[in-house]
């Protein structure tokens, strides 16, 4: 049985680092900062910034609308967004989704929009409008794809950006609930040639935003990252300075049983790049603070 990889599937890792590296320069030409993290950040006035981040749901609709799952799509692309937002130390405040396919289907949108409505229901944001489109010439026949903005607020004294990681700090883990959203096309190709019908599968992504705010009540909270495409390390990295890296502990926490399922597919090194292994969100905290925490690693 040959094993499968991300690029095998049609995905680089390596050309989306590129694509990011190569408009750099025209982003930041119009005076944006933040660039390449999990959110923008837009200079609302002299004490706050706006934090903006969006995203697509990716493939997983192909995985999930055929089981009776695009409900947890929308939540999905609801909490991602969110997600992202939060790791700058930003409040959400109000999401905007876009719903494309080749020909609108009534009952697949509102399932999508009502599984992002939920979700927003939870972080007190409010789903303030978005937009539909049919292109028959951009998508096949069947095939829709759902994003989502979301705006957030912060005040500069309580803005999360890495910079005051230090070496020795700890990484703490929050679960995720299997697979999230990312990776799909590569769980595609090992659905091909062994099916998985566990919860883990197609369990929407986790909303982080109670456990982020729990955290920073009681604790120096230096830097968050969203685990996504990239896996734990990859993520990290966008967030934590410039001599700075994370080690991790693959072995502090337990994985969820999608992923022994997919490692019989997929070598380790690219399960780690590609999937979340049961980390959904991390953040770095002095290690004196973490007690009753789990700790996944370390700054170096």
């Amino acid at each position: 049985m040959s094993r499968k990889t991300y690029a095998e599937a049609g995905v680089s890792l390596t050309a989306a680092g590129a694509v990011v590296e190569r408009l750099r320069g025209a982003v930041e030409s119009t005076g944006a900062k933040g660039f390449g993290a999990f959110a923008g950040l837009y200079a609302l006035d002299d004490q706050r910034f706006l934090a903006a981040s969006m995203d697509s749901i990716g493939t997983k609709p192909i995985v999930a609308r055929p089981r009776g799952a695009l409900r947890n799509c929308g939540a999905d692309m609801a909490a991602h967004c969110i997600n992202d937002v939060i790791t700058t130390g930003a409040k959400p405040l109000f999401l905007l989704d876009y719903v494309a396919s080749a020909q609108l289907d009534l009952e697949q949108v509102a399932e999508l929009v009502e599984g992002a409505a939920e979700v927003c229901r939870l972080a007190g944001v409010a789903l303030v409008g978005g937009e539909t489109a049919e292109l028959p010439d951009v998508y096949r026949e069947d095939e829709l794809d759902f994003a989502a903005a979301c705006v957030g607020i912060v005040e500069r004294s309580e803005l999360i950006d890495g910079t005051r990681a230090e070496a020795g700090d700890a990484i703490l883990g929050f679960p995720s609930a299997g697979v999230h959203a990312n990776g799909f096309t590569l769980v595609r190709r090992v659905l091909e040639e062994e099916d998985y019908d566990g919860p883990d599968l197609l369990a929407p992504t986790r909303l982080y935003l109670e456990d982020v705010q729990a955290l920073r009540r009681r604790v120096d909270v230096r830097a968050l990252a969203h685990v996504t495409g990239g896996g734990i390390l990859g993520n990290l990295s966008r967030v934590l300075p410039e001599g700075r890296e994370a080690e991790i502990d693959w072995g502090a926490w337990e994985r969820p049983a999608v992923f022994d399922w997919l490692a019989r597919h997929v070598d380790e090194a690219e399960l780690r790049q590609v999937f979340n292994l049961g980390i959904g969100f991390c953040a770095v905290v002095p290690a004196a603070d973490a007690g009753g925490e789990l700790v996944i690693g370390e700054i170096r």
